[in-house]
């Protein structure tokens, strides 16, 4: 049977939505609660990015696509670039994503994913909807942070409703 790492909570987009109107800064407090709960995949996903090093040597070199520099690959930049992201959007089906900021890493981490490419065919083969390091650190640790982010995100839940009441 297979295990998906999503946790389906009703209201949990609109509640993180109407974090700062009922009080200023609630919405930054319950980033920095998600951060923390989300620390050892981000430290997962760092170790990993430090252990890889840089995945070919041509992607050290500088590379702009349509103005937009997108390479030289930098092992600290990766490392750096993982973060935590609030969506309350009604348009996005997830309300908190661990994301890649750096755009050369998330070029290295998607690269071959949807259609055969030179560098994904160099950096080897991806399945579809998978990445190279950010999932599978995700995946690693999701049984740490799967809990504690359900009762995080239960708990505002609450909060709004009786904030609403």
């Amino acid at each position: 049977m297979p295990v998906s790492p999503s946790i389906q909570i009703v209201g949990a987009k609109e509640a993180v939505r109407s974090l700062n109107k009922l009080e200023p800064g609630l919405r930054k407090q319950f980033a920095a609660d998600a951060t923390r709960i989300a620390q050892p995949a981000i430290s997962e996903a760092q170790r990993r990015y430090n252990s890889v090093g840089v995945p070919l040597s041509g992607m050290t070199r500088n590379w702009a696509s349509n103005g937009r520099k997108i390479f030289p690959y930098n092992v600290s930049k990766a490392s750096r670039g993982v973060k935590i992201k609030l969506q309350g959007d009604r348009r996005v089906t997830s309300v908190i994503l661990i994301e890649q900021r750096d755009a050369a890493t998330a070029v290295w981490e998607s690269a071959g994913r949807k259609t055969t490419n030179a560098l994904g065919d160099a950096l080897g083969f991806i399945k579809p909807n998978t990445s190279r390091v950010l999932g599978p650190s995700v995946f690693s640790r999701r049984d740490e942070i799967s809990g504690e982010m359900e009762k995080a995100i239960l708990e505002v839940t609450r909060r709004v409703e009786k904030e609403l009441k």
